[in-house]
């Protein structure tokens, strides 16, 4: 068993989870200032984007899929494995997503495009490195290209 102590919050963006247009969301992310200064964001300002991981806090336990779904419950998208597809509903709650980093203040980021909602607990951020990005091509099936036509 693992326990982890979320290292902040978004404050600002979304309300409400909502599955289209993330990119015009503008939330930030307050570290907890009982355990950092702003030294632990020193130098992310350099980076043009952030991942973000977070945890689906308001997904309850009788919500969470272990087996195969239809994404967004489209009966004309394939029936997939959890895995296989990036919602919510997760065995582990556990999000992450691509931001770009607006600015860096004090103990908080302003981000674009994270789609995690107002009060989300974020476990970790790590900066967008291009040595750690996909090498080759990316493959994947035509549904998962219609469920991202207007996700940002």
């Amino acid at each position: 068993m693992f326990e982890m102590e979320p290292v902040g919050h978004v404050r600002g963006g979304r309300a409400a989870a909502v599955d289209d247009d993330w990119g015009k969301s503008r939330p930030r992310i307050d570290l907890d200032a009982a355990r950092f200064t702003p030294e632990a964001l020193a130098g992310l300002d350099t980076f043009s984007h952030a991942e973000i991981i977070f945890v689906f806090d308001k997904v309850t336990d009788d919500e969470i899929v272990t087996g195969a779904r239809h994404p967004r419950g489209n009966t004309d998208w394939p029936k997939i494995g959890i895995f296989a597809q990036r919602g919510k509903n997760r065995p582990n709650r556990i999000g992450l997503c691509t931001a770009r980093i607006v600015a860096v203040n004090g103990l908080s980021v302003e981000l674009e495009g994270l789609d995690a909602i107002d009060g989300t607990p974020v476990l970790d951020i790590k900066p967008v490195m291009s040595g750690f990005r996909p090498r080759g091509a990316i493959g994947e099936p035509q549904w998962a290209k219609e469920i991202m036509k207007d996700y940002w």
